[in-house]
């Protein structure tokens, strides 16, 4: 690629720490070295939250598409909202709309080729349902932008921990219908193959937990292990997959057992990100896999509670801009690299000799 890599930037929900993470992760002018950011938002917004926070920002222009950008500033892609009016620290519609808009403006982009990677500051679910929008969140509706039989998958890593879901945004009275041998299975290889593309991770091998405490105690906890999950793990070890498994959560991560492993996959949503955030602290990074394009994200939400206030840490959105490009770069070489292999002249072998039962 011979421009830098241009991050588009969503804004968010406006009404929480969005705009602030965004502005302090890009505050130092090293940033500008690295990448080209282009931020989707309303140009009033960014410039009352740099004012509000007192923050003395590198040099900025705004633009009406991100084909315009300059490698030398920090972008807005000014999306001049009819209702702009901010209430920090709750939620409302208007806020959501233009979450939706930030976000519909940015996938434009990266169709276009306007843009190399995506990185989505946090939104309210509840905000920005609509009739036009029905997503439980990001993850969703990207995959159903991405089209062509995408099969998105949400990781979250830091530097010593990947941990991928089998399930995501779903009630727990849902979780054990919505599981499958097939399921685990595809969820399987798609980390495998993210680990070796986007991390540069040869034979990457996998840690799969168990639904049930004790996994199961032999079935009187539930069978699901025995039914569904062993399946799963036993039908990708015979295509050469390292996949392990599987592991009770509690033990699994409170002895350390997850420093053995490249990736772990985890069967819901807070059985793989409740200890992940305990351990990430800060620095975690939320990814989505098996999409055409790459989309990172702060593994926070939208903290409502200090909107404004000036104490947002931007560390995780610092992280999940370099780690967009990190991984685009890693895919990159990948892909270069497996489309043009070494050749091989293939050796011919002498034809097996039937087995009989007699020495």
């Amino acid at each position: 690629m011979d421009r830098k890599i241009r991050v588009g930037i969503t804004q968010g929900d406006y009404n929480g720490i969005g705009p602030e993470v965004i502005l302090k992760a890009l505050e130092n002018e090293t940033m500008l070295e690295l990448c080209t950011p282009v931020i989707f938002a309303d140009y009033r917004i960014i410039e009352r939250a740099i004012s509000q926070l007192g923050l003395e920002m590198p040099p900025m222009q705004k633009v009406s598409s991100a084909a315009d950008a300059s490698d030398s500033k920090i972008n807005i892609v000014d999306l001049r909202l009819s209702d702009a009016e901010v209430t920090p620290g709750r939620p409302t519609a208007a806020s959501g709309a233009a979450s939706v808009a930030s976000l519909e403006a940015a996938m434009q982009a990266i169709s276009d080729g306007d843009i190399d990677v995506l990185v989505t500051a946090p939104i309210s679910k509840e905000a920005v349902q609509s009739e036009a929008f029905h997503f439980p969140g990001h993850t969703e509706y990207l995959e159903a932008k991405a089209g062509d039989g995408a099969k998105a998958q949400m990781i979250l890593f830091d530097k010593r921990l990947r941990v991928a879901l089998v399930t995501t945004h779903l009630p727990v009275s849902e979780i054990a219908g919505a599981i499958s041998t097939q399921k685990i299975a595809d969820n399987i290889r798609s980390l495998t193959a993210t680990l070796t593309s986007d991390f540069g991770i040869e034979r990457p091998k996998i840690a799969v937990l168990s639904l049930n405490p004790h996994c199961g105690d032999g079935g009187l906890l539930g069978n699901e292990e025995n039914d569904i999950i062993i399946p799963a793990i036993d039908e990708c070890i015979g295509e050469g997959i390292l996949a392990f498994g599987p592991y009770a959560a509690d033990g699994f991560f409170g002895s350390g057992a997850y420093r053995n492993f490249d990736g772990v996959l985890a069967m819901y949503h807070d059985q793989g990100l409740a200890p992940f955030k305990t351990l990430a602290g800060d620095g975690g990074v939320n990814f989505t896999a098996g999409l055409p394009f790459v989309r990172t994200s702060p593994d926070h939400g939208t903290a409502y509670d200090i909107a404004r206030k000036g104490e947002a840490d931007a560390a995780s959105m610092r992280e999940a801009i370099y780690s967009a490009i990190d991984i685009r770069r890693n895919r990159d070489i990948y892909l270069e690299a497996s489309a043009n292999p070494l050749q091989h002249t293939p050796t011919e072998r002498p034809p097996r000799k039937p087995k009989t039962d007699n020495p």
